[in-house]
């Protein structure tokens, strides 16, 4: 089958990066994923980064048991990722910009 794949605009798309504190790892995911974002969705993507020791309730709320961990709120369906994100296809999935057969 041809064609391109409909993806839907990078402001429809919230992402919440859950990090515990400044650590190596942390810091690793969040450059990671500003930098996809960057390279795949554009400036448009919502990204918000909570730290569980600053906001542990938050945390709790979105049923983080690990950090770093990215949730992908929209578009749906929520999707959870959990490293420092340095596996691009991983996150690439993750954030349905690319399927299994195109990589």
């Amino acid at each position: 089958m041809t064609g391109s794949t409909s993806l839907p605009s990078a402001a429809a798309y919230q992402l919440l990066l859950i990090v515990a504190g400044s650590t190596g790892r942390s810091r690793r995911a969040v450059e990671n994923l500003r930098r996809t974002c960057r390279e795949h969705l554009g400036v448009g993507a919502d990204i918000e980064i909570i730290d569980i020791f600053q906001q542990p309730d938050r945390a709790k709320a979105y049923n983080v048991v690990a950090a770093p961990t990215l949730v992908k709120l929209l578009p749906l369906p929520v999707r959870r990722i959990v490293g420092d994100l340095s596996r691009q296809d991983r996150l690439l999935r993750a954030l349905g910009i690319r399927s299994n057969d195109q990589l």
